[in-house]
Parts: C-alpha cells; structure tokens; sequence
C-alpha cells in the first residue's frame, strides 16, 4: 500500500494549502445546514404530542451530544497517530480538538439539564448517561490539563495521548448506557436496529442539525489548525515565504 498521501498529509506546508481550500467547503454549507435545521426544527416541526414545544430543545442536545462523542474519537486518533508515528501535526490536531469538544460537551450538558428540569422535574440526576457524559468534559479538561503541565510540547502531547486512549472506554459507556443501566434518559430513537421512533418532519431537521454541528466543527478545526502550525512553524523558511506573499 502507498502511504505518500499520508505523509504528504503530515507535511505542514501542504496541509495548510489544503486547509485553506477546505475551510469554505465546509464553513457555508455548516451555515446553510444550521439556518435549514433551526428553522426546520423551531418553526416547521410540530410540538410532541407529550413534551409539547418544550422538545425543541433537541435541535441542539443531540447533535452537540454526537459532536462530544465524534469529537473525542477524532482526538483519541489523532493522538494515537501523533504517539506511534511522532507527527507534529497530530498532535496539533488532537490538541487544538480538546477544547471544541469540550465546549460541546458542556454545551450537552448545560442544554441536557434545561430539559431535564421541565420534563423529569430535576436539573440533574446521577444517572449513568449523565454521569458518563460529565465524565467526558473531565477527560477533555485533564486532556488540556496534562498536556500543558509539560514544558516541553511533545513530552505533553505523549503523556496526554495516553490519557486520550485510556477514555475512550468512555465513549462506549456512554452510547449504551441508557441500555446497560436503569437511566432517567430516554433511549434511542434515531440509531435503532427498527425504524426511528420519531417523525419524519422531526427526523430531518434534527439530521441537518447534525450534519451542520458536523460541518461547523470541521471548518473550525481546519481554522485552529492554520493558526497553530503558524505559530509552531513561525521560524521556518516556508511561513517566512508566506509573510512575503503577504506583502
């Protein structure tokens, strides 16, 4: 197998061209698919027969819930290819994922507790999804923590990988908890062996939301990397290079 591609990939010259072009690629569709999915979901869709408008709120807590899962994977590897293969821009990628997936995580949780409050009379239950999900933010934050203790960047980037891959366990835990344990969590209503048990003009909105959180999140991480590898690369002769186009 040719791995080239890969290798090109960890070049930072190259794969800073190749953010450049990518970032419109996904930054307007993640702003189409957000106004799309809002307007869907806050003014298209019917109340539920049970929760009434107060459902609404999901067109936020799913997919911010997906993206703090997605998002700690995406970290998870992105450090492993950093630990095995010693690419610096891996380990820039995996330290430059933490804080968006934590923000989206707390935003899954702050969002969680607001329609826990009107619907299960509670702003917080210790229940294992809760629990596991509050769990994920700490393995985001002690992520940021250890990796930062360090003076030198890669002994941090090797010590806080390790710390990543350990928490994925995590991730696992947290998409079936709601089957494994007795949980004030509703289960599942999208990802079922059956068909989805939500209605189809709830279904789509909540699916463009998704794919607009998804899309966001890529352009946003494509954004922080440029900056890093500028920052890290400054004293190099190809950013110099860039400096003088700029003038």
């Amino acid at each position: 197998m040719n791995w080239t591609w890969f290798h090109k990939l960890g070049s930072p010259p190259h794969f800073y061209r190749i953010a450049g072009a990518m970032i419109p690629w996904f930054g307007w569709p993640a702003a189409v698919l957000l106004f799309a999915g809002l307007y869907g979901g806050l003014w298209l869709a019917p109340p539920d027969y049970q929760m009434g408008d107060g459902f609404r709120i999901i067109y936020v807590h799913v997919p911010a819930a997906w993206l703090s899962m997605a998002a700690y994977v995406a970290l998870a590897v992105s450090a492993a290819v950093g630990l095995i293969w010693r690419m610096k821009l891996a380990e820039l990628a995996a330290r430059n994922i933490a804080p968006l997936g934590a923000a989206f995580t707390l935003l899954t949780l702050v969002t969680g507790s607001l329609w826990g409050r009107p619907m299960w009379g509670t702003w917080w239950e210790w229940d294992a999804r809760m629990t596991s999900e509050l769990v994920l933010l700490f393995l985001y934050l002690g992520y940021i923590a250890l990796h930062d203790a360090f003076p030198e960047r890669r002994t941090g980037a090797r010590a806080s990988a390790i710390l990543a891959l350990v928490g994925l366990v995590n991730i696992p835990i947290i998409h079936f908890s709601v089957e494994w344990w007795h949980s004030l969590h509703q289960g599942a209503t999208i990802t079922k062996l059956s068909a989805p048990s939500i209605a189809t003009e709830m279904l789509v909105p909540l699916l463009v939301m998704a794919l607009g959180f998804t899309a966001y999140f890529t352009a946003v991480v494509l954004v922080r990397l440029r900056v890093a590898l500028l920052e890290s690369e400054r004293d190099t002769a190809w950013v110099r290079a860039l400096g003088a186009d700029d003038v």
